[in-house]
């Protein structure tokens, strides 16, 4: 069984897992109250997959501070 998006292609976009983790698992809770997403026609029915799906779409990222 294949998982999309694959961890290959996520860590091009946000190098560190444990990264990836904690950023996609705080959107996916922001979608639970909020019900809104950033992309149109997500592949995922579950929030963290639409959390991967939107950094995979450059629409959610890490900024340093």
């Amino acid at each position: 069984m294949m998982l999309e998006p694959s961890i290959d292609k996520l860590q091009e976009k946000i190098n560190s897992k444990y990264t990836l983790v904690t950023l996609s698992a705080r959107r996916a809770r922001q979608m639970l109250e909020s019900n809104t997403m950033l992309i149109e026609n997500p592949k995922s029915y579950k929030q963290v997959g639409i959390a991967l799906e939107e950094i995979l779409a450059d629409k959610l990222y890490v900024t340093k501070n």
